[in-house]
């Protein structure tokens, strides 16, 4: 799974979020969702919007949407306020518009998250938005914990951690600027499914994409 992420910048920053789940890839990829280098002045838009638009703020809608943004894309949503994670909500796998999806999910992520109040609407304007465009997942065919430790690349890779059929925990690329070794990255993403790779874990490789959409757009909450 690659990715490409588009975000506003906070203000504040305090405790750096720790987000919990997300990717695009090389353009011959056939798998990969390629989005253009201002994938953020719409994808961004749409988020913020689509939020403002569920707590009552707005009623404005966006003009005609870009082809690319039409076709069917994976995406995870993350908010930040003063710096803390305050929602984070995707998709693993495109099932409708890459639009659409952001839409989704970034309602989700302000009204949904389980581990938050849902958002009210004085809340929205020091909100910080991030979309990350995600790729198809990979199999990383691996036998050992050793063999997973090399095989991952720092910085580059997220993982989606399967243990038989209905659990499932996701690390986003970004996630190593606080997990920066191997271990400590596979470890916490065990912990979270409470269990050691095992016979019956499926882990499948992410990849950060190389491309412009990756880069953070420096965007900044509104008000």
């Amino acid at each position: 799974m690659h990715e490409a992420r588009v975000s506003e910048r906070a203000e504040s920053v305090g405790a750096s979020p720790a987000v919990q789940d997300p990717t695009v890839a090389t353009p011959q990829d056939p798998t990969v969702t390629v989005v253009p280098d201002d994938a953020g002045d719409v994808l961004l838009s749409a988020a913020r919007t689509a939020i403002a638009q569920t707590l009552g703020t707005t009623t404005s809608h966006a003009g005609t949407p870009p082809a690319w943004a039409l076709e069917p894309g994976a995406s995870f949503v993350t908010l930040t306020k003063n710096g803390r994670l305050r929602g984070c909500t995707g998709s693993i796998a495109a099932h409708r518009p890459l639009l659409e999806d952001v839409r989704a999910n970034a309602v989700a992520a302000a009204t949904r998250d389980p581990r938050f109040a849902p958002m009210t609407p004085d809340e929205l304007p020091a909100v910080a938005i991030e979309v990350s465009v995600l790729s198809a997942p990979r199999p990383l065919r691996v036998s050992s914990l050793r063999e997973a430790y090399a095989a991952l690349r720092p910085g580059v890779d997220g993982v989606i951690l399967e243990t038989g059929a209905c659990h499932r925990a996701t690390l986003l690329p970004q996630m190593w600027q606080h997990l920066p070794d191997p271990a400590q990255f596979l470890g916490h993403l065990c912990s979270r499914r409470a269990s050691r790779p095992a016979s019956g874990t499926r882990a499948r490789r992410c990849r950060r994409t190389r491309s412009a959409p990756g880069t953070r757009y420096p965007k900044r909450p509104e008000g």
